[in-house]
């Protein structure tokens, strides 16, 4: 099968390094300093054990090399694939798949309805671009940082979850999944997609923040009561944000309640979501004046910082 990776910096070239490592026919689309490191000195991913994987997989600043594979894997932010979506849909064949492996609530998230989130996708520009027959939804669970031009940090987490629109068992994503799984990933096929992004939206609206606020990892978090007692509180404010959309989710086992589930669910290591190096420098400079007096927010900051 033959891959290529569009956006390939940190989680696309981890992904990149990985399948190239395991002999996958790969190409990496990049661009600046990191796609002339790459093409130089190949991709190095610093593992979380200190060691170090080198791979050197084909790299190109060429969008064209994305219609050419069996399957692409779109890890560019979201907010940059309205401006290559349409060279993008121009550039593939019709049996091309495109994983978009991008975080948040995807722009294909009410495709199959005929509905259009503008937020993201302004204009419809992405929809009109790209058949939704092309697509495959994908979520991304592993933390990666770029260290410098070709070399990657992986923190934590493997796994790249995937689905067609319909949840169909289709012959090409079981076939991806396999590959991604040749190389010691984890790629679980899933049958209902959208609950598996709204199950980690929940926890990277309120774990994340709670994370960089006090410096502390997923274990040490959910370990400490009160911690886990404000954590409980804030995922009630995002549930209550789409109570009708939430209420749809497959229940959880029967000896756990939802939020339970929802904390087993994300305590997949003990190192720091993604966003605590990057925010807390933002984060530590808060008040409590900014908070919106008698929410569980505000009155739980104190004990927060105090961790």
């Amino acid at each position: 099968m033959k891959f290529a990776i569009l956006g390939a910096g940190a989680t696309g070239g981890y992904l990149g390094a990985c399948l190239a490592a395991a002999g996958q026919d790969v190409t990496l689309i990049a661009r600046g300093r990191h796609l002339e490191a790459m093409r130089e000195h190949g991709v190095r991913v610093l593992e979380p054990d200190g060691t170090e994987l080198v791979a050197r997989p084909h790299c190109t600043d060429r969008l064209e090399a994305a219609g050419k594979a069996d399957a692409t894997f779109v890890t560019l932010k979201a907010h940059g694939l309205t401006a290559v979506a349409p060279a993008l849909g121009a550039s593939l064949r019709p049996e091309t798949a495109l994983v978009f492996a991008q975080n948040g609530i995807p722009w294909w998230f009410f495709l199959r309805e005929g509905r259009r989130l503008e937020s993201v996708d302004p204009g419809g520009v992405i929809a009109a671009s790209i058949p939704a027959r092309h697509v495959i939804g994908c979520v991304v669970y592993p933390a990666t940082s770029l260290e410098a031009p070709g070399v990657i940090r992986h923190v934590e987490g493997n796994r790249f979850s995937l689905a067609e629109l319909d949840g169909a068992r289709s012959e090409r994503v079981t076939a991806i999944a396999a590959a991604l799984a040749g190389t010691g990933l984890r790629a679980p096929v899933q049958s209902r997609m959208r609950e598996e992004i709204w199950l980690k939206l929940i926890g990277n609206a309120t774990l994340n923040p709670v994370s960089a606020l006090t410096r502390s990892g997923l274990g040490a978090m959910v370990g400490d009561a009160g911690t886990r007692q404000l954590l409980r509180m804030l995922m009630l404010e995002v549930e209550a944000c789409d109570p009708e959309r939430l209420a749809a989710q497959t229940p959880p086992p029967p000896h756990l309640g939802r939020l339970d589930y929802l904390l087993i669910h994300q305590l997949s290591g003990q190192g720091p979501p993604r966003t605590q190096e990057d925010w807390h420098g933002i984060f530590r400079d808060a008040e409590c004046s900014i908070l919106e007096p008698g929410t569980p927010t505000g009155g739980s900051l104190i004990y927060v910082v105090g961790l």
